[in-house]
């Protein structure tokens, strides 16, 4: 796994990243309506984080703060996940997510903020059958996986027979040249490099005679099945692409410090997506930590080195899963 820059340099000290429990807590005095949570004063702890877990009085379970509105990390106004049948004044407890395995402390590097995290990786060539060879569905039910170039077939500890990918990736399928009047629905289900089971529907698209190439959103690791909804009157592929998954979950584009690719030194202008933070996630919504597709295609040659800058919610005391892993998958 990458490590921390400042561990080489300044020695150890106590930071969070990990997958037990926080106790971190902060009691804090106002009002709930529907969504909105208006703080008017901190009674006890740290300041209030996006990401950080809400209760008391009426407040839905497993509610968090989504939004900062007015005053972030103290009184002001801020957007929860859900909807809450409390009105009126109360009294609000803020903590992690003890029920999810919160990141705990971690003896490395400087904390608990201004970390940088590493991802580094040399991804394979893209390819369009490495998955799922060419075969013509004549009714519903499951495509036959075979494992291609740059995926190999392994057996879960669960049993679970998967074709697993050089790293994580969004999929895509590949229809030969002919008509389809009707699209069909393929449902990719599988796993995501944290072991995190999860699903994509995609959708084959319609087309009168040209070869015709659909990618997914999400990034797989492991792919345990792949579903149509009905026949199809052509041959499909499903392989993998150049959208690569991040690590951890990155929500805007300003904690992107570093993109270095092909031994350049200039940063990469290739293609980030932010990490899809709807709650819950479902087999539509986008990668749930992010995505990044590099300016000039892969070639198992060419080296990725990308540097993130990791939020308070990620990496200090009151970091949470949610915070550095994205909401859980779907």
């Amino acid at each position: 796994m990458p490590q921390f820059s400042d561990d080489l340099f300044l020695g150890t000290a106590q930071g969070y990243i990990g997958t037990n429990n926080t106790n971190a807590e902060a009691v804090i005095t106002g009002s709930v309506t529907g969504t909105t949570m208006t703080v008017t004063a901190m009674n006890s702890g740290d300041s209030l984080v996006l990401g950080q877990y809400v209760n008391g009085t009426g407040i839905t379970a497993n509610s968090y703060i989504s939004a900062f509105v007015t005053g972030a990390g103290g009184t002001g106004t801020y957007t929860l996940s859900a909807s809450s049948s409390a009105t009126g004044s109360i009294t609000i407890y803020a903590s992690g997510n003890s029920g999810l395995g919160d990141p705990s402390p971690m003896e490395v590097g400087v904390g608990p903020l201004g970390r940088e995290y590493v991802w580094d990786l040399i991804p394979q060539t893209l390819q369009t059958a490495n998955i799922a060879a060419s075969q013509t569905p004549a009714a519903a039910g499951n495509l036959t996986l075979t494992a291609g170039t740059s995926a190999k077939s392994v057996v879960r500890t669960d049993g679970t027979t998967v074709i697993q990918l050089d790293t994580p990736r969004a999929v895509q399928l590949t229809t030969a040249s002919g008509t389809i009047s009707t699209s069909r629905n393929l449902t990719v289900s599988g796993y995501d490099y944290y072991g995190q089971a999860m699903t994509e529907v995609i959708a084959t698209g319609t087309t009168s005679s040209a070869v015709a190439n659909v990618a997914g959103k999400k990034a797989f690791y492991q792919v345990s099945s792949i579903a149509i909804n009905g026949s199809l009157p052509v041959a499909i592929t499903v392989g993998t692409t150049d959208v690569l998954g991040l690590p951890l979950r990155v929500f805007d584009a300003g904690y992107i410090v570093r993109v270095g690719w092909n031994n350049t030194l200039a940063n990469d202008a290739g293609t980030f997506v932010a990490a899809d933070m709807t709650t819950p996630a479902t087999s539509t919504t986008g990668d749930v930590r992010g995505t990044y597709v590099p300016s000039s295609a892969t070639n198992g040659i060419k080296r990725l080195v990308v540097v993130i800058a990791l939020p308070g919610i990620a990496t200090g005391p009151n970091a949470t899963r949610t915070g550095a892993l994205g909401v859980t998958q779907a």
